[in-house]
């Protein structure tokens, strides 16, 4: 199905900064939102430089959020061909926050009792792609010495949400920053 001529939501927060939880109320308010193990997918053509699937794929929804959106570029190329969007940007308290929930989140679903994965596990992992979580990880700049270095993961996380606040200066109408730890944080949604 094509959704054509509608308002177009693109929460490009890194994931596990409350992304699904906007997800879901885009979906309480009755938008369409877009079947995120599809748009994971799409993370083989993003690490590629090609955005034509991912371009397809946005027209088949309102709201998506998480991989690919989340990545470095994926929300100016958007912002180019589908003008007129809004972006949500979803941010912890700080990015050592993010940094503890993102390793908690991976020891918990990916590692061997709780810790945090090797590389070995990272690429073995089996979600969307055998290989889906490591290159995720390392997209972060990190190695396979080290996939989960924190001053380099931190480092990306305040890097990447500047860029993305730095790219909309001027058009601060496209973008909403929110913190969904903040009292009142549904209200500016």
């Amino acid at each position: 199905m094509l959704v054509k001529k509608r308002s177009k939501f693109f929460v490009i927060g890194r994931n596990k900064t409350g992304t699904t939880s906007v997800k879901k109320a885009f979906k309480d308010l009755g938008y369409i939102v877009g079947d995120q193990r599809i748009a994971e997918s799409l993370f083989d053509d993003y690490c590629n430089d090609d955005f034509s699937s991912i371009i397809k794929y946005c027209r088949t929804a309102q709201v998506f959020q998480d991989i690919p959106f989340s990545l470095p570029e994926t929300y100016k190329v958007v912002d180019k061909v589908f003008p007129g969007s809004k972006f949500i940007l979803t941010i912890r308290d700080d990015s050592e926050q993010w940094y503890n929930s993102i390793t908690k989140f991976h020891g918990k679903k990916f590692g061997l009792n709780g810790a945090l994965p090797s590389v070995k596990e990272l690429k073995e992992a089996g979600y969307v792609s055998k290989d889906f979580i490591y290159k995720s990880v390392i997209l972060h700049g990190t190695s396979d010495l080290e996939p989960y270095e924190k001053k380099i993961m931190c480092d990306h996380y305040d890097r990447y949400n500047k860029e993305v606040i730095e790219y909309f200066k001027g058009r601060e109408e496209c973008l909403l920053v929110i913190n969904l730890s903040e009292l009142g944080a549904y209200g500016k949604f």
